[in-house]
Formats: C-alpha cells, sequence, structure tokens
C-alpha cells in the first residue's frame, strides 16, 4: 500500500515518535556506516524528522524514503 503524505504536523513528538524516528535513523546509520557526528548524519536525521511529521509513520516506508532522499540505495548494495 502506496502511504500519502497529508500535511505536516505541528504537534510536538513524544517519546514514542522520538524512539520510532532513532530506531530509523539508527538502522540507516549502521547499514550504510555513516558517522553519527557526520554531516550526512545530519541531513539524514533532518529528513527522518521532516517525514515523519509529514505522516509516514511505518518504520519500513520512512526507511525507504529517506534512502531514496539521500540516494543511498544507488551507492551501496545490500
Amino acid at each position: 500500500m502506496v502511504q500519502t503524505i497529508k500535511s505536516r504536523s505541528q504537534v510536538p513528538l513524544d517519546s514514542r515518535d522520538l524512539e520510532t524516528c532513532q530506531r530509523v535513523f539508527d538502522k540507516l546509520s549502521a547499514d550504510y556506516g555513516i558517522e553519527r557526528d557526520s554531516d550526512e548524519a545530519e541531513r539524514m536525521a533532518s529528513i527522518v524528522i521532516e517525514l515523519y511529521r509529514q505522516g509516514v509513520r511505518d518504520p519500513n516506508h520512512l526507511q525507504s524514503m529517506v534512502e531514496a532522499a539521500r540516494g543511498l540505495f544507488e551507492t551501496n548494495e545490500r
């Protein structure tokens, strides 16, 4: 099923939201060897949070969208 982005939420993220975003960020960092204090990690974290605020809540879909946005799937084979 394709998830559509409806609108950006202005509601603050709670601890469960942040846990989901952190898990996705950690998985992407580990999968692609991205250093947590790098510029790439900062950009990736920003994308994770922005997409989550826009309504992408499924961790797998969120990860796929971040990979696509950063072009990660093109540079590294799994």
